[in-house]
């Protein structure tokens, strides 16, 4: 199977991490056993388990996450924790059917660290190396489903996916130019929203969101339209970069 994305000489000499062999084409049940296996980074370490993308073959649109939480870990599946409830709140108030929908992360092994107190596993920003070290995982399911439409979930993933120059803040809910789907978009992370400060901000947060989603799944149905698209065309990228 061929990477969606060619890599740059540069690119060839960031260490080991980055250097998992191209995938055998398979099916996405296939690739989703070779995954388990994965030893590319050392994330695996301290993970319970890989956590691969799901949803079916014929998903209409791909949304695409940091990396799975703790209570992914555990589940072994992306997007059933709180940030999960959240964007599945969100796609039934857009008018998204969940069966239209394929989600996945960027990473597939949950970071983190132990708390100060207590036995809670906290988040932890994955690196340039672990992000790109997965990628290849990400190719191969973007192969796969060939959505019609990509969503970034959050700086780390348009960022490592869109370029390390791609600004959430600025180009959230924009069509960008980019040769992974017929249209991609970037959006905030659900998570950020569960940070919200009080109830207050939580409510407005989640109607942005939800605006942005209706607005993707409008474009979906109603075609390109010029007033959707950044004015910054963005390409697919291999350059990630530290999400801001």
């Amino acid at each position: 199977m061929k990477s969606l994305i060619k890599h740059s000489p540069s690119e060839s000499k960031r260490g080991k991490e980055a250097a998992m062999p191209p995938l055998k084409p398979q099916t996405l049940a296939g690739l989703r056993r070779a995954a388990r296996d994965c030893k590319a980074c050392d994330l695996w370490k301290n993970a319970t388990q890989t956590v691969f993308g799901e949803g079916s073959l014929e998903a209409k649109i791909m949304f695409v996450g940091e990396q799975p939480g703790d209570q992914e870990d555990m589940a072994g599946r992306p997007f059933v924790g709180p940030a999960g409830k959240i964007l599945d709140e969100a796609l039934r108030e857009a008018g998204i059917d969940r069966s239209d929908v394929y989600v996945t992360n960027v990473v597939k092994h949950f970071k983190w660290a132990p708390a100060q107190r207590g036995k809670r596993r906290i988040h932890k920003k994955p690196r340039y190396s672990e992000i790109n070290a997965c990628r290849p995982w990400l190719d191969a399911e973007l192969e796969s489903v060939k959505p019609e439409v990509l969503v970034c979930l959050g700086a780390t993933a348009a960022q490592a996916i869109l370029g390390k120059d791609f600004s959430v803040t600025r180009q959230r809910g924009q069509l960008v130019d980019s040769s992974l789907a017929l249209k991609v978009f970037a959006t905030v992370h659900p998570s950020s929203i569960l940070r919200a400060p009080d109830a207050t901000a939580r409510r407005e947060q989640m109607q942005e969101f939800v605006r942005d989603l209706a607005r993707i799944a409008s474009v979906m149905k109603a075609g390109t339209s010029p007033s959707t698209r950044s004015p910054k065309s963005v390409k697919g990228s291999r350059n990630p970069g530290e999400a801001a």
